[in-house]
């Protein structure tokens, strides 16, 4: 499939654009997050990452080849996006018709208003067997208190529900 050009109005950037103050929503991607999901990504993607906070997520795509860009043109969105915001994340991402992969908590399963978006467009999730250590505003993380998922949308999963393996360290 080949890339195709989709921008992102001055509006829509702004309702998925991050307002991080320091707040619980400050939870780093570990690189280790990013495995499990790039069996499932294509090379030449141009990843849009809009929730970028320090930027681990974008380095750690970086670093295995992916061009990654926080406006404009893009093929897929993957990001970690703010938890308090979760569901205007998860509307916006499905009106931009592209695939998306969203590393959320499990709870973001529950919900009205989510559970009724994901009836209407459909969800896959890839479920590692630990949760991430996640650096937080109070420095380097532990294990976090929550388990995350990729909620992920037109990645042609084998399942709906992908559970993988992920070696402790």
């Amino acid at each position: 499939m080949g890339r195709t050009k989709n921008k992102l109005t001055g509006d829509e950037m702004k309702k998925l654009q991050i307002q991080m103050n320091g707040r619980s929503d400050e939870f780093q991607t570990p690189k280790e997050a990013i495995l499990v999901l790039l069996p499932y990504l294509k090379k030449n993607w141009v990843i849009l990452e809009n929730a970028w906070g320090k930027g681990h997520l974008a380095k750690h795509l970086q670093e295995e080849g992916f061009k990654v860009v926080s406006e404009g043109d893009f093929d897929i969105i993957i990001t970690n996006p703010p938890y308090s915001k979760k569901e205007e994340w998860l509307e916006n991402c499905y009106k931009q018709n592209k695939p998306f992969a969203l590393l959320m908590p499990l709870t973001a399963l529950e919900g009205k208003k989510r559970g009724e978006l994901y009836r209407k467009y459909g969800i896959s999730l890839i479920i590692p067997n630990k949760r991430f250590n996640f650096e937080t505003p109070s420095g380097k993380g532990s294990g976090a208190w929550f388990q995350t998922a990729w909620f992920c949308w037109k990645l042609n999963l084998p399942n709906q529900l992908n559970f993988v393996e992920l070696n402790r360290k």
